[in-house]
């Protein structure tokens, strides 16, 4: 079975090398995961566009009435569900902080900063991680659909660990350096060859140290 290090070095000479960038911030990243939640990521900027167009500040968000923000965003698939999501989310961090600033949260421990996070409505150890790793650095692994299918075919994940209990498991198997690479490299080879049907096999760089592969 590969090693975390070898699957990463592996799928580098695959797809490139990839460093990290901020993709937005913590607020933005917050409530953009949300929306991306049963979605494509099409459809989720497509909602997020659509919501920042019709509620320019999250201050606006705080009178806001749960419909017209489902309005906004319906675009993205599930509104009636998200919507209040938002709403709940938004009302917590003003209430906890006074402002939408989460920059705080790099100065944490890094627990700390999931713990804080996983406490507001509605969040779960996907959504606190993309935004601790994408908008402010830190090395918390998010693990979404195609990160888990991977991880559990190359062997990482034992069959009977769920996806929010292979966030930790994965997580500490991972330097802080290679959470980032880890991450996108397995979205990119989950989408691209360790598809959910029909699995590219004979084209896997992996192939050869993978349990699950069918040559």
């Amino acid at each position: 079975m590969l090693t975390p290090k070898e699957i990463i070095e592996l799928l580098r000479q695959e797809y490139g090398e990839l460093r990290w960038r901020p993709r937005s911030d913590p607020m933005s990243e917050l409530v953009g995961t949300i929306l991306s939640q049963n979605t494509s990521d099409t459809n989720s900027g497509r909602a997020f566009t659509r919501l920042v167009g019709r509620f320019p500040t999250w201050e606006s968000l705080l009178s806001a009435d749960p419909t017209a923000i489902a309005e906004a965003i319906r675009v993205g698939g599930l509104a009636r569900i998200k919507a209040p999501r938002i709403k709940a989310v938004v009302e917590e961090v003003w209430a906890r902080r006074g402002s939408f600033a989460l920059a705080f949260l790099s100065e944490m421990p890094l627990e700390e900063a999931k713990a804080w996070l996983r406490s507001l409505p509605g969040v779960g150890p996907k959504t606190a991680a993309c935004v601790l790793l994408f908008a402010l650095g830190r090395p918390a692994l998010p693990v979404d659909t195609h990160v888990y299918r991977v991880a559990r075919r190359l062997g990482l994940v034992p069959p009977r660990v769920g996806a929010a209990e292979a966030h930790g498991l994965l997580e500490s198997m991972l330097t802080p350096d290679e959470v980032y690479p880890f991450h996108m490299s397995l979205i990119k080879h989950g989408r691209r060859i360790c598809k959910a049907q029909r699995p590219l096999c004979p084209r896997c760089v992996l192939a050869s140290g993978c349990p699950s592969a069918v040559l």
